[in-house]
């Protein structure tokens, strides 16, 4: 038995980081268009963290034919505590649509409280204004 100790305690560190990594859908985006009533797909969107008087990028993706973006946090990380930033780059959203805007990207700042605290930012957005909520 004593030789197998060592061994089980090896495998279970192996699988640590697996067992403590960000959920799938810590964070999640959702944007929808007030003048169409409609979610726009494709809009990228990029996660930073705060990290003294910098910004440290974590990952990026686009939205859905629902205009979501289910899990935004990487999945191989935890997501601390913190101060971070979710930009909704708008700019190429109206072009498409051949329409001018004031906001060519929206960045949304919010602090974590929890490790891994499941948030969700949904963006209600028009040509020439925007609003945001701490969602669920």
């Amino acid at each position: 038995m004593k030789k197998t100790t060592p061994l089980l305690i090896l495998a279970a560190m192996a699988f640590a980081p697996a067992a403590f990594s960000a959920p799938v859908g810590t964070l999640s985006v959702h944007v929808l268009d007030q003048q169409t009533g409609t979610p726009p797909p494709g809009v990228t969107v990029t996660l930073e963290k705060q990290q003294q008087d910098k910004w440290t990028p974590l990952a990026s993706g686009k939205t859905d034919q629902d205009g979501r973006i289910k899990s935004l946090y990487p999945e191989d990380q935890d997501m601390q505590p913190g101060v971070y930033k979710v930009t909704f780059k708008t700019a190429d959203y109206f072009h498409m649509k051949k329409l001018d805007t004031f906001f060519p990207e929206i960045p949304v700042l919010f602090t974590v409280t929890r490790t891994n605290e499941k948030l969700h930012i949904p963006l209600l957005l028009s040509q020439y204004g925007y609003s945001t909520y701490k969602g669920s």
